[in-house]
């Protein structure tokens, strides 16, 4: 194995279902080669890689961890990534700097939905993979029935590189299907070589036989050789299983019990030996690529990286040409979890951190050779609340420590809705929310609490009618006299407000006209009946009168308020609801389940369409109906479903479910009168 270069690294994302061990595993990982002095438990907040304190009140790995192991001359750089759904943003960041992956299926359990998506995501980016079955010490595990259970569901179908060892303690080693060599596992994590057991030669013979085909399957010159000879050579097969995997061909599926460390030397070996390194120039001006951000407010902002190109440095300048800047690399350091180990330079492939860069964010790539960066697409934020501090003056707190979370949380967004006046929180679901208010109470001191958005409702007539304004007053002194005389008429959806001068005549002078309908439009801004602007209306000034001396701009505006406010109680008023323009994509079993449940929630189903194995449903929904989608949604679909929703059109909301709209305002408004 070469010793230097990008040939001697290996980039590695952790995959699978939340609680299925993928921390452990990585734990396991760096403890066995030596790179940390003891192996942490997540039950216990001890873990290296689980080290925040959200991470350790819930025992779920919430942020995107890197982690460093050398292994027989190479260097492992471990991504551990998040299981929980909330959390996919993170999955992201870490496949952006991986050249490889470990996906985790946990035996003795059915395929679990995170070990499929993960899946799927791999698939997508043609990310080469092993599969690695844990918690083999588990009462119940069957590593040969996980397997078959792994290769009805994938494609390629995934082989068994490892057969477990069994002995008075259960679970206590592994043999090595490329070369049918038996290890048993110490409760260091060493190993010790020992003959394959007599009852396990003919199981072994036969499963070294499919690992063979699979090897001459990814590489033709390997196929033709086998389909001759019938047999190939244990360098030929390793070969052809690394090509295979690069090519995504071959999915080999390895036993362990990160627990317990047994089989982890072995699933080190495969991972060093068969997993493909980073594509990147060893020569050429430096470039690296920022997949990842923390925000601290003691340390700054952490940037990992991944080299492109060259060799960084402490201390070197580099061009940020997306943003048009420089930025200057202080101290680079090799991140293992929360500690770092200071480093001056960072070689072609290899991972590191810095902190303090001022200019540069995720996604943004340092250097001038042209080298572009990993595409990538966070996972839509479809779960939106208002949020908002609990102690008034900290709006300003909680608006930096909002933008401090978003950079380093890609899927997470923050926009102010100007027409509701809210500050609105999007994530990927309540969990993903509530670990949001966490870190801003932890990292930035502020209380923050949530509630549903408000629904921009509008307000229209459905009739026409006719009415006078009238604001007169002439009590003593300079006085205020004001009537004009106005109708109203709907107009069609969308066309917002039309006004229409039609006096003909001088009952109200010209320069009085722009006043009335000033007041018009203010009271409509203001809501008539429950409180929401009114749109699509026609407003036609038909008479009037005026003072020579008591009439003012700020009468007629006053009048003109008064004059809409009547004619719109006489025009059979109605609340508009925005509705969303929704597509769902489903496996096809849920397709009946999510059909009834949009028709519950007043939608308008348009039709389906197929989309591979997935079933697309196209229907406009009213944006208060969706406002739980995307937990319903997951729930219903365990996780399987996805949804876009984007504003469409307003329609009325049904009279039953405005009534308690419109009586809230008119009792609040009768209140302050």
């Amino acid at each position: 194995m070469p010793k230097e270069g990008p040939e001697r690294v290996r980039n590695v994302a952790i995959l699978g279902h939340s609680h299925d061990g993928k921390t452990t595993l990585a734990e396991a990982l760096m403890f066995a080669a030596g790179a940390i002095p003891r192996m942490g438990a997540t039950e216990q907040g001890t873990s290296a890689l689980d080290f925040e304190p959200e991470e350790q009140r819930r025992r779920i790995s919430i942020n995107l961890a890197v982690g460093h192991l050398e292994f027989e001359g190479v260097k492992v750089n471990l991504l551990d990534t998040p299981g929980f759904f909330d959390f996919a943003g993170q999955v992201v960041a870490g496949l952006g700097a991986a050249d490889g992956a470990l996906l985790v299926a946990s035996a003795g359990t059915d395929i679990a939905v995170g070990t499929e998506l993960a899946w799927d995501r791999l698939s997508e980016r043609s990310t080469p993979r092993l599969i690695v079955v844990t918690k083999l010490d588990k009462e119940n595990a069957d590593f040969l029935a996980t397997v078959d259970r792994l290769r009805e569901r994938f494609n390629p179908r995934p082989v068994a590189l490892h057969l477990p060892l069994s002995g008075p303690g259960g679970f206590e080693g592994v043999v090595d299907l490329l070369n049918g060599t038996a290890h048993r596992s110490k409760p260091d994590g060493t190993e010790e070589d020992i003959p394959v057991p007599d009852e396990l030669k003919a199981l072994v013979a036969e499963r070294c036989e499919q690992v063979t085909e699979a090897a001459a399957e990814g590489d033709d010159e390997l196929l033709e050789k086998y389909l001759e000879e019938g047999t190939l050579t244990e360098e030929e097969i390793e070969r052809g299983l690394r090509e295979g995997v690069a090519a995504g061909k071959v999915c080999p599926v390895l036993a362990c019990s990160p627990t317990t460390l047994v089989g982890v030397r072995a699933c080190l070996r495969s991972m060093t030996h068969l997993l493909p390194p980073p594509q990147v120039r060893a020569d050429g001006d430096p470039s690296v690529f920022v997949f990842n951000t923390t925000a601290d407010p003691f340390v700054g902002r952490v940037s990992y990286f991944k080299v492109l190109s060259g060799t960084v440095r402490s201390d070197q300048q580099l061009a940020n040409p997306g943003r048009g800047t420089t930025e200057r690399l202080g101290q680079l350091f090799y991140p293992q979890g929360k500690e770092h180990e200071n480093a001056q330079r960072v070689e072609a492939g290899d991972i590191g951190a810095v902190t303090k860069l001022v200019h540069t964010f995720t996604n943004d790539v340092l250097g001038s050779n042209g080298v572009s960066a990993p595409a990538s697409a966070a996972p839509l934020a479809c779960y939106a609340l208002a949020i908002f501090p609990k102690s008034r003056g900290d709006e300003v707190k909680i608006s930096t420590g909002l933008a401090h979370l978003v950079e380093e949380d890609s899927s997470l967004h923050i926009e102010r809705n100007e027409e509701t006046k809210q500050l609105l929180v999007r994530g990927l679901g309540d969990v993903h929310v509530d670990v949001v208010l966490e870190k801003l109470k932890r990292k930035y001191g502020v209380d923050a609490t949530t509630e549903l958005p408000r629904i921009p409702y509008r307000e229209t007539v459905r009739g026409s009618s006719r009415a006078e304004g009238r604001h007169v007053k002439q009590s003593g002194g300079h006085g205020q006299y004001g009537i004009c005389q106005i109708e109203v008429e709907p107009v069609e959806r969308g066309e917002g407000f039309i006004w229409e001068d039609k006096i003909f005549g001088g009952s109200i002078p010209h320069n009085f006209r722009p006043s009335v309908q000033k007041g018009v439009q203010e009271a409509m801004s203001h809501g008539i009946v429950a409180g929401y602007p009114m749109v699509d209306i026609r407003v036609r000034l038909v008479d009037g009168k005026y003072h020579t001396v008591d009439s003012s701009d700020m009468a007629f505006q006053i009048a003109g308020s008064i004059a809409i406010r009547h004619a719109t109680l006489d025009a059979d008023p109605v609340l508009l609801e925005p509705v969303d323009e929704v597509e769902v994509r489903v496996p096809e079993r849920y397709l009946g389940d999510i059909m009834s449940d949009l028709n519950a929630k007043r939608g308008r189903i348009s039709g389906t369409e197929m989309d591979g194995e997935h079933q697309v449903i196209k229907a406009h929904v009213p944006q208060s109906e969706m406002q739980r989608f995307a937990l319903d949604l997951r729930s219903m679909t365990q996780g399987r479903g996805s949804f876009t929703a984007g504003f469409s059109h307003y329609e009325e909301v049904p009279a039953h479910l405005a009534k308690p709209l419109i009586d809230s305002f008119q009792k609040e408004h009768a209140a302050r009168d």
